[in-house]
């Protein structure tokens, strides 16, 4: 039997060498959220009937779980807490994605409670960004499968990877034997000790400050900006919202690393296409 290796591309940006983990290129279900996922895509769901989740208007989430409950064939019901009459209008990105594999949305402002609410006992529900223990599986995989591209290679590695709820980085730290290093892209650093705090305690994870804070989604000309750079130096297009923070992060704490740095590509581009069109409404790009 022969052993599969991940992909993993070795790159240079800006004169800085790394490693890239391709996990955007996964397959159709792909990235951080086919790692959370892979314990209910290899589970019996056939008590069930559907999956509720909550989360923004354009979640990566929420479209790789409209993706996976088709696959399974489940309705799949989902909560925001608002949505903007462009949106609604004009439907892009993940949000026309998800309702083109049959999501049906709500709106309410107590969207967590909401989404709970909508539960019996054939319902399953899944945090927002899924953080929630059934993750961890997807991410102790992860971690076998860096530990054998790292010695095949005779590498080792610091890891890093932006974080949103932060539960990618916590499992893959916690079934690491390399360090692993985040940011968080979704509140402050006292924001994401907590959420790791809610999924592992005694997480070796180490938290990397941003060099300025960033409120999520905004748009910024800087963050654009190194997202077209690696565009054009490397010929990877990354996510525009978590990954910019990810590199100017990565870039201002470069003395921190000891190793080859392995950058993790958590997938999510299919995101751009709305963020795109926002610095273009905005008059920020052409």
């Amino acid at each position: 039997m022969i052993e599969t290796l991940p992909r993993i591309d070795k790159l240079k940006f800006r004169n800085f060498e790394f490693y890239l983990l391709r996990d955007d290129l996964l397959g159709e279900f792909n990235g951080n959220k086919a790692r959370k996922l892979h314990y209910f895509l290899n589970k019996d769901l056939s008590g069930f009937k559907k999956i509720v989740s909550n989360g923004s208007s354009q979640s990566n989430a929420m479209y790789s779980i409209s993706l996976f409950a088709k696959i399974k064939g489940l309705e799949f019901e989902y909560v925001m807490s608002h949505i903007s009459k462009n949106l609604e209008q004009n439907t892009i990105g993940n949000f026309k994605f998800a309702l083109g594999n049959g999501m049906k949305y709500y709106i309410n402002q107590n969207r967590v409670e909401f989404a709970k609410g909508l539960c019996d006992e054939k319902s399953i529900f899944i945090n927002e960004g899924v953080a929630q223990p059934e993750a961890e599986m997807g991410f102790k995989n992860q971690a076998l499968e860096i530990e054998k591209f790292a010695k095949h290679n005779g590498l080792e590695f610091d890891i890093f990877l932006p974080s949103g709820t932060g539960a990618s980085a916590t499992y893959l730290a916690k079934h690491s034997r390399f360090k692993v290093y985040t940011t968080p892209c979704v509140g402050d650093v006292e924001y994401l000790k907590k959420q790791i705090s809610n999924l592992d305690k005694n997480s070796n994870l180490n938290i990397l400050k941003p060099p300025k804070k960033y409120h999520f989604g905004n748009l910024k000309k800087e963050l654009y900006d190194i997202y077209k750079e690696l565009l054009d130096e490397t010929g990877v297009e990354f996510d525009l919202i978590y990954d910019p923070v990810g590199f100017l992060t990565l870039f201002a704490n470069l003395d921190k690393f000891q190793n080859k740095v392995l950058y993790i590509h958590q997938g999510g581009i299919l995101g751009n296409i709305s963020q795109l069109e926002r610095y273009k409404f905005k008059g920020m790009i052409c």
